[in-house]
């Protein structure tokens, strides 16, 4: 199982190994967005979930902490998201950081589950309690960069909170050190081009000026013989 480490404001280190990593989809806070985004998705031949929010289980292996991401084609991008890791039983265990969930866009046509399972999710090396900022999560921010052009903004109260997520993972039985959970993204803005070289992400707190932020380029694989 891949270990995973984060460094917290007061320099402390935090590590677990990931033996559960989820992906949340339609996640968004406004179920009238949602309902929209599932009928943009459905023009493109994306499948429409049976349930909304959903929740993909993805391979463990994916949680990754990486400069660079390998693809087999230039249709793949990725997403702003932010991610909860679970690291022990207190409350104060529970990290929250920034992530990019690189997904495959043409094998998502024929399944989302599929396409979470073709990329890595990667997190940044950094993570804040979830505690410390719990007051104010509504206002922390979210954006992303497709190579040099921002393609997403907004904050963290157009998505569902981290308590609804770990109420699911408790229900569930998931909620343990080693569990990963990744929040689902924002909108992209209109006519970015998504299939970019490079992705950033960063998660932004206005009330300290703090940002977590998680850089990575795409390389492409090359052709294969046969």
């Amino acid at each position: 199982m891949p270990e995973l480490r984060f460094t917290l404001p007061d320099g402390q280190e935090r590590r677990t190994e990931v033996h559960t990593l989820l992906n949340a989809g339609y996640a968004g806070r406004s179920q009238e967005d949602v309902a929209a985004h599932v009928a943009e998705l459905a023009e493109l031949g994306v499948p429409a979930p049976s349930v909304i929010p959903a929740l993909y289980p993805v391979a463990p292996y994916l949680a990754s902490q990486t400069e660079e991401v390998p693809v087999q084609h230039e249709k793949t991008s990725g997403e702003a998201e932010w991610a909860i890791v679970i690291t022990g039983p207190a409350p104060e265990d529970v990290l929250l950081t920034a992530a990019c969930d690189h997904t495959d866009r043409a094998l998502e046509a024929h399944g989302v589950a599929w396409s979470k399972n073709a990329g890595p999710d990667v997190l940044a090396a950094k993570a804040w309690r979830l505690v410390d900022v719990q007051d104010r999560l509504d206002d922390l921010t979210l954006s992303a960069w497709a190579g040099e052009t921002l393609i997403q903004q907004g904050k963290l109260a157009e998505l569902l909170p981290p308590s609804y997520w770990l109420d699911v993972l408790r229900e569930r039985d998931l909620y343990a050190p080693g569990t990963v959970l990744i929040s689902g993204t924002i909108p992209m803005v209109h006519g970015v081009d998504q299939f970019a070289d490079s992705w950033r992400v960063e998660l932004g707190d206005p009330a300290t000026g703090e940002t977590i932020e998680l850089a990575y380029a795409v390389r492409r694989l090359p052709e294969p013989i046969g």
